[in-house]
C-alpha cells in the first residue's frame, strides 16, 4: 500500500531531474492540466467540479469519488477537493481504492493477499 501510494504522488523516477519530488509524497494533486473525468452519468457532476487525481493513491472519476464517498460518508461529488485537503478523507479514499474491487478488477488488497486466483481468460 504504502509503495503504490508514495508512486503515485512522486515527482517522476529515482533519478529524476527533480531531485526530491522524484521520491514520493510530494504531490497530492495530478500534475499537468488533468480533464474533468466526469464520465458517469450514474454520478452526474455538478458544474465546474472536477474528478482529476487526488490523494495518496490520485483518486481520479467522478465513479470513484462518489463511490469512495458513499463508503466513508462523506458527499465528495459536490467536494472533491477534500480528497486533497482534509488528511483523514485523503487516505480514507486511499484504503478503500486499495481495498475495494473495481468492475472486472479485483482489489489490490486482494491480489497482493492472494484472496484473488486469475482465470485462464485474466491469463490470456
Amino acid at each position: 500500500f504504502f509503495a503504490q501510494t508514495s508512486h503515485e504522488t512522486t515527482g517522476g523516477w529515482p533519478t529524476a531531474p527533480d531531485g526530491p519530488y522524484a521520491w514520493g509524497y510530494c504531490f497530492n494533486r495530478e500534475q499537468g492540466n488533468p480533464p474533468a473525468y466526469c464520465d458517469s452519468a450514474d454520478w452526474p457532476c455538478p458544474a465546474g467540479k472536477m474528478y482529476y487525481g487526488r490523494g495518496p493513491i490520485q483518486l481520479t472519476h467522478n465513479y470513484n469519488y462518489g463511490q469512495a464517498g458513499r463508503a466513508i460518508g462523506v458527499d465528495l461529488i459536490n467536494n472533491p477537493d477534500l480528497v486533497a485537503t482534509d488528511p483523514t478523507i485523503s487516505f480514507k479514499t486511499a484504503i478503500w481504492f486499495w481495498m475495494t474491487a473495481q468492475d472486472n478488477k479485483p482489489s489490490c488488497h486482494n491480489v497482493i493477499a492472494g484472496g484473488w486466483t486469475p482465470s485462464a481468460a485474466d491469463r490470456s
